[in-house]
């Protein structure tokens, strides 16, 4: 049986509309609005022949219930990406040093749904995700990463220690966040090959993962603090691989 996903809100469903509007089935889109941002979705939505129901607000909120969709929600066939056999092939077809994000049991959707934001904004060519105990790709990651799982391949491993050993072998440099790590963010060459695998909330990187990767490194904190929220550490990193990868 075919599984049907929904995304919602303005920004995500313009991002699938503009990029691939053929997984759309059906736009529910609430029938009292009327404004410049809600025109634009249909006339992208006329233009690509999507079919558009207009519904009573009622109707929406039953569909996704207890999340804010801004009037406006597109039911799909499922997310496409890449399969985890298909990654070493993949990451041989790149014409450039690949960038890849490895995310180890990152399960608040919120989280999830910021890291994917990130990673599409910083270049990043995949991102790679363990099936189990990880955040699933539900319309609350889509509405957080702003159209980004509508744009980056998401990689859903069942071993992720057995992908980490692919990447390795595919000639990726593996580095992982850890606070504790010795070794600093900003000294560390992140311009070629590259995967950087940070850990979930509150247990960080796993043991497993941990000897699976190349090297450990650490952001430099100034203040009080002694940990970052994952999102937020994802973003620094990625930020920072993407600087010394414009620079060379």
């Amino acid at each position: 049986m075919k599984r049907t996903e929904r995304v919602f809100g303005l920004h995500a469903v313009r991002s699938l509309l503009e990029r691939n509007p053929a997984r759309i089935s059906l736009l529910l889109a609430l029938e009292t609005r009327s404004d410049a941002r809600m025109d634009e979705i249909l006339a992208l939505a006329e233009t690509a022949n999507v079919p558009v129901r207009r519904v009573a607000r009622q109707e929406l909120d039953e569909r996704v219930p207890g999340v804010t969709h801004q009037g406006v929600l597109a039911e799909t066939g499922g997310a496409p990406g890449l399969g985890e056999h298909d990654l070493p092939a993949f990451i041989e077809s790149l014409e450039r040093p690949p960038f890849l994000l490895i995310l180890d049991s990152v399960q608040d959707p919120h989280n999830l749904g910021a890291c994917l934001r990130s990673a599409d904004a910083a270049g990043v060519d995949a991102v790679i995700i363990p099936k189990d105990k990880s955040a699933p790709l539900n319309a609350t990651v889509r509405k957080v990463a702003c159209g980004a799982a509508e744009t980056i391949p998401v990689v859903r491993v069942t071993n992720l220690a057995r992908t980490l050993r692919a990447v390795r072998d595919a000639g990726v440099w593996i580095y992982g966040a850890a606070g504790e790590a010795e070794t600093s963010l900003y000294d560390t060459d992140l311009s070629g090959p590259l995967a950087l695998v940070l850990g979930g909330e509150g247990k960080g990187l796993r043991r497993l993962t941990r000897e699976h990767c190349d090297g450990l490194l650490s952001i430099p904190l100034a203040g009080s603090v002694s940990s970052l929220n994952v999102s937020v550490a994802t973003g620094i990193c990625l930020f920072e691989a993407q600087r010394q990868r414009r620079t060379k």
